[in-house]
Parts: structure tokens; C-alpha cells; sequence
């Protein structure tokens, strides 16, 4: 059984820098990509990050690019987000969610093709 377990979040001010973690286990990941959509109260959950796990290509919202990366560390199962420069804006639960058997970046940008979702970690950012 897939859990994705996201760590991380907090209180920051803007211009503050966090990294989050999802620490992912229950598969062997190397044919998954991952996601990191977040979901602001009263908006719809929106993507922010996605990589192919195998490859480590990473694919970003226009909206966080240049302020966030993202990326995996293969021995720990965990996938990062990295996110700089941050704004009041990027105020939102933030969610991990894996994609069995997906390798084309462009198709990370949506929830339809991920399998499993982590609970989500709140990020508030003070202006």
C-alpha cells in the first residue's frame, strides 16, 4: 500500500525560503513521477511541481518557476520542494501525489493521472 507522507510546512514571511518533504513508501518509485499540487481556501488544487522520478526531469507551474525546485533522493524515497522567494500567495496546503507508470512531464500538470495523495502540509506566508 502507497503512503506519501509530507512534512515541512509552517509559518514563514515573505521572501522566507521552506523545503518540503514527501516521504513516499509501500512501492519501488523508480517507474513513478510525483507531483506537489496546493489548494488555497476557497480555490480549486492547483499544480505546482511534478518529476519523473526515474529520470529526475523536473516540470513547474509558471507561477512558481525560478522560485522553486523540486527533486528526489532515490536511497530515502523522499521527494523535495524546495521554494524560494516565497509570497503571500503561495499560501496553501500543499500535497504530494504519486503517478504510477507515467514518464512524459507534460502530463503531470493535472491530478487525473496520479494514483495516490498524500494528506498535506499547510504553508502560510506573511506579508
Amino acid at each position: 500500500q502507497v503512503q506519501l507522507v509530507e512534512s515541512g510546512g509552517g509559518l514563514v514571511q515573505a521572501g522566507d525560503s521552506l523545503r518540503l518533504s514527501c516521504a513516499a513508501s509501500g512501492r519501488t518509485f523508480s517507474d513513478y513521477a510525483m507531483g506537489w499540487f496546493r489548494q488555497a481556501p476557497g480555490k480549486e488544487r492547483e499544480f505546482v511541481a511534478g518529476i519523473i522520478w526515474k529520470s529526475g526531469i523536473g516540470t513547474y507551474a509558471d507561477s512558481v518557476k525560478g522560485r522553486v525546485i523540486i527533486s528526489r533522493d532515490n536511497a530515502k524515497n523522499t521527494v523535495y520542494l524546495q521554494m524560494n522567494s516565497l509570497k503571500p500567495e503561495d499560501t496553501a496546503v500543499y500535497y504530494c501525489a504519486a503517478a504510477a507508470g507515467v514518464r512524459l512531464s507534460r502530463l503531470l500538470t493535472t491530478p487525473s493521472p496520479y494514483d495516490y495523495w498524500g494528506q498535506g502540509t499547510q504553508v502560510t506566508v506573511s506579508s
